[in-house]
C-alpha cells in the first residue's frame, strides 16, 4: 500500500507542468519554495546515482527542471544556514563553526540588527513570507519573536533543544514547536508533517500573492526514527531510508498542493540539503560505497544536491555544472523578488538567476569555497569564539579542488575530473593544468582576510540555562 501511494503521488508531481487552473495574478513575480534538508549526501539521492533508496518525487523534479552538480554547502549545519540568511561566507558573517543556540546558550544568537537578513527585503518588496522547520541560531524562550525580526510574516519552528527543557529535544514524533501561539509539543504528531501542512496552509492564505517559502526539515537528520508511512521499522539503516522516503514524499504534498491550488505555474521550487550525511551511514552511489560526509571539507561533505524546478520558467531535464554556493541564494531570492539589497552589508554571494533558470550554463563564478566543520567554537568572557584564528578551508573551480590548512598553506590539490574521490593528491604538479589551477586558486587566498570572524552580536542577557565557560570542554564532546 505505501509503495501504490507512493507511485501515485510520483505521478502526480510528474503532471504538475503547466495544468493550471486559476487565473494569472497580476503580479508575475515568481513564488520561491526553498526546500532544505538536514543531513543528506548525494548518495542517498537516486537521481543521483544513488543505489540503496529511491527518491522518486525528487527525481521527477529533476527530470522536469535542471539537476545541479556543483553546489557547494558548508559542512556542517550552523555555518550553512547562517550563510543562506547573510549571504555571507563564515569567515565574514563568524558563525565559522557549529554552535546550537538554545542548547548552549553563551548569550549569542543571530542578531538580524548587525547581520543581514535574506527575507527582510524580501517582505519589505511586498512578498508573503514564511519558514518552517530546524532554525537553531536563536532561543525563542528569549527572543519568542526572532523569526519575525528576520523578516518572515509567519513561521512553524522546531525550537531546538532547549537547555533544561526536555520535551524540546524532540523534533520528530510529539515534537516541541514554536507558532505564534507559542511553544508546546504536539502529542502523536510527527514534526516535518506538522511543518508540511503549516506551509501548505500558508499557500492557501496567500495563494494570489508572491510567496517566499523557506521549508528547512529536520529530516534525515538523527535521531533516526520511524515515520507516518513506515511506522514498523527498526532497524537504523532502515529508520534513515525510512527518513529519507518521508521526505521524498512530504516534498510531494508541497508540490501537489501548489498544484491544486492553481499556482504551480507561478512557482521555482528549489531542493537542496545542508551538508553531507552522518558519518555513520554509509550509501552506494555509482557502484561506490560512500561513507558520509558531514563535518568534512570532502565533495560528500560540501557539495550538495540541488534541483530547481519551475514549469515554464526553466528547462526540462537539463544537467548543469555551473559554480554556485548557499551564500548565492540571498542575492539570488532578491533578484527574483525585485527586492533591494542591504546597502549597508558586504556581501560575498552573487546572483545566479541566470543558472538557476537555465538561461546561461555557467555562473558569474569561476571558483568557489567552503569552510568549516566539528564543533570547534569555544565560549569565553567575550562570548562565542572559534577555536581557529583562521578556519581551514577548500577552494575548488569546475575540475581542481585545493584544500588549504589553518596557517592558510595549501596542503592539497585533486583533480576532480580524473579523481572524483579523492584519493591522490597532485599538490606541486608539474602538469600545466594543475599547476595553473594551483596558483590561481592560491591568489584568491589573499584577496581575503587572514583572520575569521567571531559571530557577530550584541549579547542577550546572562540566561539560568547557559552552559558556563568552565564546561565547554563538555560541549565540544557532544
Amino acid at each position: 500500500m505505501q509503495n501504490l501511494t507512493r507511485f501515485l503521488l510520483t505521478a502526480a508531481v510528474v503532471a504538475c507542468t503547466s495544468l493550471s487552473v486559476a487565473a494569472k495574478r497580476t503580479d508575475d513575480r515568481p513564488n520561491i519554495l526553498f526546500i532544505l534538508l538536514d543531513d543528506l549526501g548525494k548518495e542517498w539521492v537516486s537521481s543521483y546515482g544513488a543505489t540503496d533508496i529511491e527518491t522518486p518525487v525528487v527525481d521527477s523534479l529533476a527530470a522536469g527542471g535542471i539537476k545541479f552538480n556543483n553546489f557547494y554547502v558548508m559542512p556542517q549545519c550552523t555555518p550553512t544556514r547562517l550563510t543562506l540568511m547573510t549571504g555571507q561566507k563564515p569567515f565574514r558573517h563568524g558563525w565559522v563553526n557549529h554552535w546550537d543556540v538554545p542548547r548552549w546558550g553563551g548569550r549569542a544568537h543571530y542578531d538580524y540588527i548587525l547581520n543581514p537578513s535574506m527575507v527582510r527585503g524580501i517582505n519589505e518588496a511586498g512578498y508573503a513570507t514564511a519558514v518552517a522547520g530546524k532554525w537553531q541560531v536563536n532561543d525563542f524562550r528569549v527572543q519568542p519573536e526572532a523569526m519575525v525580526e528576520m523578516g518572515f510574516d509567519d513561521y512553524c519552528m522546531w525550537t531546538g533543544w532547549e537547555a533544561d527543557n526536555k520535551p524540546s529535544a524532540e523534533r520528530y514524533w510529539d515534537p516541541y514547536i514554536h507558532t505564534k501561539e507559542g511553544s508546546r509539543t504536539y502529542q502523536g504528531a510527527f514534526g516535518d508533517k506538522v511543518f508540511t501542512d503549516f506551509l501548505i496552509d500558508f499557500m492557501g492564505k496567500h495563494k494570489d500573492e508572491p510567496m517566499l517559502m523557506y521549508f528547512a526539515m529536520c529530516l534525515p537528520h538523527g535521531p533516526l526514527v520511524s515515520t507516518p508511512s513506515e511506522p514498523d521499522v527498526t532497524d537504523k539503516m532502515d529508520k534513515h531510508k525510512a527518513m529519507v522516503r518521508y521526505a521524498d514524499e512530504l516534498t510531494g504534498q508541497l508540490v501537489q498542493a501548489l498544484d491544486d491550488l492553481g499556482i504551480r505555474d507561478d512557482t521555482i521550487i528549489i531542493w537542496t540539503t545542508d551538508n553531507g550525511t552522518a558519518g555513520s551511514i554509509t550509501g552506494t552511489r555509482n557502484g561506490r560505497r560512500v561513507p558520509g560526509g558531514k563535518a568534512k571539507t570532502l565533495e560528500t561533505g560540501v557539495n550538495s544536491p540541488f534541483i530547481v524546478n519551475a514549469p515554464g520558467r526553466t528547462p526540462v531535464g537539463i544537467e548543469s555544472n555551473a559554480l554556485f554556493t548557499i551564500a548565492d541564494m540571498m542575492p539570488t531570492f532578491a533578484e527574483l523578488a525585485g527586492a533591494k539589497l542591504p546597502e549597508q552589508f558586504v556581501l560575498d554571494g552573487v546572483s545566479v538567476a541566470d543558472a538557476l533558470l537555465g538561461k546561461s550554463e555557467r555562473s558569474p563564478h569561476d571558483w568557489i569555497m567552503a569552510m568549516g566543520g566539528r564543533n570547534e567554537a569555544k565560549l569565553t568572557d567575550a562570548g562565542v569564539e572559534n577555536a581557529y584564528v583562521y578556519r581551514d578551508r577548500v577552494l575548488r573551480n569546475e575540475r581542481f579542488k585545493l584544500y588549504v590548512d589553518t596557517n592558510r598553506t595549501p596542503e592539497k590539490l585533486f583533480d576532480l575530473e580524473n579523481d572524483p574521490w579523492e584519493e591522490h593528491n597532485i599538490i606541486g604538479s608539474t602538469d600545466p593544468d594543475a599547476a595553473a589551477a594551483q596558483a590561481f586558486l592560491t591568489l584568491q587566498l589573499s584577496r581575503y582576510p587572514g583572520r575569521d570572524s567571531d559571530p557577530i552580536y550584541n549579547p542577550l542577557p546572562a540566561r539560568p540555562w547557559d552552559v558556563p565557560v568552565t564546561a565547554q570542554s563538555e560541549v565540544w564532546k557532544k
